[in-house]
């Protein structure tokens, strides 16, 4: 086996005491590892104390009030979206909207860029291996307007065949590429900097989903040129039910509206209305406001710790996982290498099934994921129904890592014959 440094970039027992939850047993004598990071991210106290303090000291509605705990709510909200935009290094504030997670962007523009601008005899290129919320809604779109949808293919080695993808791009009418950072089960970083220059070389726009990235490693929106991009909050350290779409100004400011409501409008008359500026034409109704928030006191702690360092830190987690569960007899990883990978590890056992796997590894206090992890079509690809998953954060040990092949064996033990 090869010998791993244990040097982390910081101090992984300082920063576990951030997180409350990690603290407690999964029964008396066995600690909780999680291990279920890609599905959500524990929380910092600085996160909960911050969205705590905004419901204890300055709970209001933003925008408009001109009272003290409006004109508060609304500072802290609107600061949360500066701090947003200076994470991913975006021109401007104005193009950093709220959304309720990866999902709802990817739907926004869909339901908006997509439905003003997609037609019979266009092409929109995913990929095999997208999640579910980057395949359906153009699937939706696609039924009502006619257009075609394309798929890249995945190599045996768990990337994407960026030769088909080329062939699409020169043969084929194609008006947007939408595709994932990185994979949520195969862990593959794609080379989105090179597919976003080959997108628009071709005259394609180009989406991002980057929902598994952001958590986990540094990215610029600028240097990368993508002209949307999505993430979710609580996959790094936010709460549930906060998310941010990434447009580029002149799209955005181009795009209708996507629902209607209080905030998104200038003017409203009984014979019409008017929008908003960006961001609140695409931001209708009372928002997620502590959510929002609390996204901020995130972004805060996940750059006190240092992007470059967490990236780091999971690589060494993720290359020792990789090693030691290639070492279990009749267990098969699926991916890539782990220099081409993020914080992932999906396996099989032999004749165990996945849910089985996660329910035994459960009893030992590890919590992984099981079943298709909303990737049908990659699994599919695969040749099987689910995998189970193990995923790392900024918090995980090489000793949890060891737990977790411990536990494997034991569930092995537990099927022999």
């Amino acid at each position: 086996m090869t010998n791993f440094t244990t040097a982390s970039p910081y101090d992984v027992e300082a920063v576990r005491a951030d997180f409350p939850i990690l603290a407690q047993d999964r029964r008396p004598g066995v600690p909780l590892v999680y291990l279920d990071n890609a599905a959500t991210s524990q929380k910092p106290l600085s996160v909960i104390n911050t969205m705590d303090e905004y419901y204890r000291r300055y709970n209001a509605n933003v925008h408009r009030g001109i009272h003290m705990l409006s004109e508060a709510a609304t500072a802290a909200y609107e600061e949360a979206r500066v701090k947003v935009r200076r994470f991913i290094n975006a021109p401007s504030k104005r193009e950093i909207i709220f959304t309720r997670g990866t999902t709802e962007g990817i739907n926004l523009v869909a339901q908006t860029w997509g439905r003003a601008n997609l037609k019979p005899g266009d092409v929109v290129v995913s990929t095999v291996m997208e999640h579910h919320s980057n395949i359906v809604p153009w699937q939706i779109l696609a039924s009502e307007k006619g257009f075609t949808l394309r798929f890249v293919p995945v190599l045996a080695d768990g990337t994407l065949d960026l030769d088909v993808f080329a062939k699409y791009l020169r043969e084929e009418p194609v008006k947007l590429v939408t595709v994932m950072h990185v994979s949520n089960v195969l862990g593959t970083i794609n080379p989105v900097d090179h597919m976003v220059r080959m997108a628009h070389e071709a005259g394609a726009l180009i989406l991002v989903d980057a929902a598994q990235s952001i958590p986990h490693m540094p990215v610029d929106v600028q240097a990368l040129d993508a002209d949307f991009l999505v993430f979710s909050g609580h996959k790094m350290c936010a709460p549930t039910g906060i998310g941010v779409l990434y447009g580029k100004r002149a799209l955005l400011d181009a795009m209708p509206p996507w629902m209607g409501g209080g905030d998104m409008i200038a003017q409203v008359r009984l014979e019409g209305s008017t929008w908003n500026e960006l961001p609140y034409k695409f931001e209708a109704g009372t928002p997620s406001i502590a959510e929002a928030i609390g996204l901020g006191a995130a972004v805060d702690y996940l750059n006190a710790l240092g992007m470059e360092h967490i990236h780091q830190h999971e690589k060494m987690l993720t290359t020792y996982a990789l090693e030691r569960l290639s070492e279990v007899a009749g267990l098969t990883l699926y991916g890539t290498d782990p220099t081409k990978k993020g914080a992932v590890a999906a396996f099989s056992l032999k004749g165990i099934h996945p849910h089985d796997v996660a329910q035994l590894l459960d009893s030992e206090g590890i919590a992984v994921r099981a079943g298709h992890h909303c990737a049908q079509p990659l699994h599919h690809h695969l040749g099987i129904n689910g995998s189970a998953r193990a995923s790392f954060y900024l918090y995980n040990t090489m000793s949890e890592v060891d737990r977790l092949i411990d536990a494997v064996d034991k569930a092995k033990a537990a099927f022999a014959v």
